[in-house]
């Protein structure tokens, strides 16, 4: 496979790559009850059951540099939100999105930056990194659109490692079962999840289609932290992504994550672009 090559910090990506790059997180999260639409100047995700701004946003922005019509696309952006009665998120990526100052545009206009992160992108072959043993006890599973009677007791393992390594309330379990529920049931999604004498503990999972892999969700419980799960976990989905004929393999990382970061960089990963804005309007003007 080859993977992308060049200058940092876009590694010698086209436009149309970095584009649909953008968009392509985007889609892969579009599960039933949730939708996304390619407006042209930007692409919308929307969920109809959930006001998480992560799951209602816009992103690949494009728009114009004139003034005056870059105030008007953003009064029609801000009205469709409010239609739909969700708070205007933008996700803005400085030197990518347009126009070029948007961030300093948008906090002109109200928006805070919620803190952001980096995409990063995967240059280097892990087939050619020594492989990872597996401790005592320990098994790897693989699933891809598994069966009506193991998906149920698959989500509800999965949701566990999931709620415990991103710190998600245990009120939001059941409606997190379900979200990993439908999302299994996609014929693009991959989930690795790692199990210690039964016990699940690390888990990741990666969305495979149109020549990419969007690795997401790689945690460790608190318990199981340290010994070396998310690195096993990471190397597995980039070996199995690179295999199953990804051209692109990616993933995000919040900026403060300095720990996974380093970890990602280890593994092969590289910072692509600056650090985006995840730019929020509490209180529409």
């Amino acid at each position: 496979m080859p993977l992308p090559s060049g200058p940092d910090p876009w590694f010698g990506l086209s436009p149309e790559t970095l584009r649909f790059l953008e968009v392509h997180p985007a889609r892969a999260i579009a599960i039933p009850g949730r939708g996304w639409r390619d407006f042209g100047d930007a692409v919308m995700l929307f969920s109809a059951g959930e006001k998480e701004p992560f799951f209602n946003r816009l992103t690949a922005v494009r728009w114009p540099e004139d003034s005056r019509a870059f105030d008007a696309r953003l009064r029609q952006a801000t009205e469709l939100f409010a239609a739909l009665d969700r708070k205007p998120y933008v996700w803005a990526i400085p030197s990518l999105s347009a126009p070029l100052d948007l961030v300093a545009r948008l906090a002109a206009n109200g928006f805070i930056d919620q803190g952001g992160g980096y995409d990063m992108i995967l240059l280097d072959d892990p087939a050619a990194r020594p492989n990872v043993p597996l401790p005592r006890g320990a098994v790897l599973e693989r699933w891809n659109n598994p069966s009506d009677a193991d998906r149920v007791a698959l989500a509800a393992a999965l949701a566990v490692v999931i709620g415990e390594s991103f710190g998600i309330p245990e009120s939001r379990r059941a409606n997190l079962i379900t979200e990993i529920a439908l999302t299994l049931a996609q014929p693009f999604f991959h989930a690795c999840l790692l199990r210690v004498d039964g016990e699940p503990v690390a888990t990741g999972e990666r969305f495979t289609f149109d020549g990419a892999s969007y690795l997401s969700s790689i945690g460790t419980r608190p318990a199981w932290r340290g010994r070396g799960f998310a690195r096993l976990i990471t190397t597995a989905l980039a070996r199995d992504s690179v295999a199953g004929g990804s051209e692109l393999v990616y993933l995000g990382v919040y900026a403060d994550n300095t720990r996974a970061i380093r970890l990602y960089d280890r593994l092969g990963f590289r910072m692509l672009g600056p650090r985006s804005s995840d730019m929020l309007l509490e209180r529409p003007r």
